[in-house]
């Protein structure tokens, strides 16, 4: 489901994996609709308040800084490239960044109507893709790619989605492939957007973390220091309470009563 702003690799990508695996597919582009949506005109207006000249022909992303090395806030910063290919960093105000996002949700939670379609022709359910740090630390967007009947693979590690992949014959191409979110005009990874470290690092951090494992021992798992494992704990934390909401079913005024089901 290619838009406006995704990567060439992405289409390509996808149709490698289902003429391995002989899956039927089919292409939907999502970009006019999302332009109907005024998905970009809605980003863009948002990055003009921290960046005025920011124009059609631009490029931008938005990132965090290094959370990991030094105790800071979690301010985000827009990376823009304009068409000479000047590039300018610059922090996001709190209204900026809250509008870059609403407006980007727009691709996800577009797809995610596709998906539905194709489904309810076909009578299938929609699985969703979140791993298990993707999952626990709130790395997706609520009725977007958070929207699913169920999620195989919720429960695994990254790494084991990567080996459960090589058994199932997914392509080494993909295999090796740096995880992108694929949503912003400028190539960006998962880490310089929210997880602020590689995701096998994260995995273990993940890990020790639930398994209650002490900083030193994490940090010589990962070639880290104690206190660099030691604030990537807090991270942890921080995003499992500021992401809980997501996980929220719709909330109800008083409870109803269930209807029972004959057998």
């Amino acid at each position: 489901m290619p838009e406006n702003e995704s990567s060439e690799a992405s289409l390509r990508l996808g149709r490698l994996l289902t003429e391995t695996l002989g899956i039927a597919s089919v292409v939907e582009d999502v970009g006019p609709a999302l332009s109907a949506l005024g998905c970009y005109r809605r980003r863009d207006e948002a990055i003009r308040k921290v960046i005025p000249e920011y124009e059609n022909g631009w490029k931008s992303k938005i990132v965090l800084p290094n959370l990991v090395d030094s105790p800071t806030y979690a301010f985000y910063f827009v990376v823009a490239q304009s068409p000479t290919g000047e590039t300018r960093r610059v922090r996001l105000t709190s209204e900026s960044y809250l509008g870059v996002v609403a407006a980007t949700n727009f691709k996800q939670r577009m797809r995610k109507m596709l998906e539905y379609y194709h489904a309810d022709r076909l009578q299938y359910a929609v699985a969703g893709t979140p791993n298990r740090l993707e999952y626990a630390q709130g790395f997706f967007v609520k009725n977007g790619d958070g929207a699913a009947d169920f999620k195989p693979i919720a429960h695994l590690y990254k790494s084991q989605v990567v080996q459960l992949g090589k058994h199932l014959g997914v392509p080494e191409e993909i295999l090796r492939r740096q995880p992108t979110t694929d949503t912003y005009s400028l190539e960006q990874s998962q880490e310089e957007f929210y997880f602020s470290l590689p995701l096998e690092t994260m995995d273990l951090c993940l890990y020790g973390r639930n398994h209650q494992l002490a900083a030193p021992e994490v940090a010589s798992a990962t070639e880290l220091s104690v206190a660099q494992v030691e604030r990537v704990y807090a991270l942890i934390n921080s995003k499992l309470h500021s992401t809980q909401y997501l996980h929220f079913p719709p909330q109800l005024v008083e409870n109803v009563d269930e209807v029972c089901i004959a057998d």
